[in-house]
């Protein structure tokens, strides 16, 4: 699966007035949010959401996170953000970019690193359940699929 193309969800969000401080910028909790936002709507797109997840036998734990606020996101502005799946064996590391509509500047960038967990035994997998690479699969099958339409 090296030659994969990489799963990309994207999501575009007008900031609400109850994400924003009194300078009418967005408190810097709310980015986690937004990228678990695009997490939940990349996972749907390769059919293996927080549901499908449970139903394998796998939880997924974000383990780590880095959000690197290069500038601001501000209230009624309208923002896209993308999650891009850049790792799948062993962990899932997914990198996210929080883009202003209007000025097309880059607000926020990060990513989320998560493990599978086995829900019968509590245990980490230290390898890649074939759930995922089977959805993975599939997912690069439907796009290949696409692009020659």
């Amino acid at each position: 699966m090296t030659d994969m193309c990489l799963p990309e969800a994207v999501l575009d969000i007008q900031i609400p007035f109850y994400d924003v401080d009194s300078m009418d910028i967005v408190w810097h909790g709310h980015y986690l949010k937004y990228f678990e936002d695009a997490r939940c709507r990349l996972l749907d797109a390769i059919g293996y959401n927080y549901i499908a997840m449970r139903e394998s036998g796998y939880g997924w734990p974000v383990v780590d996170v880095r959000l690197k606020y290069v500038d601001s996101a501000r209230f009624n502005r309208r923002v896209r953000v993308v999650a891009t799946l850049v790792e799948w064996q062993i962990r899932l590391k997914i990198q996210y970019r929080i883009i202003d509509l209007e000025t097309d500047r880059l607000l926020t960038k990060g990513y989320t690193v998560q493990v599978a967990v086995s829900r019968a035994t509590g245990e980490m997998c230290y390898a890649t359940p074939p759930i995922l690479e089977q959805k993975l699969r599939a997912y690069d099958q439907q796009r290949t699929r696409e692009e020659r339409v």
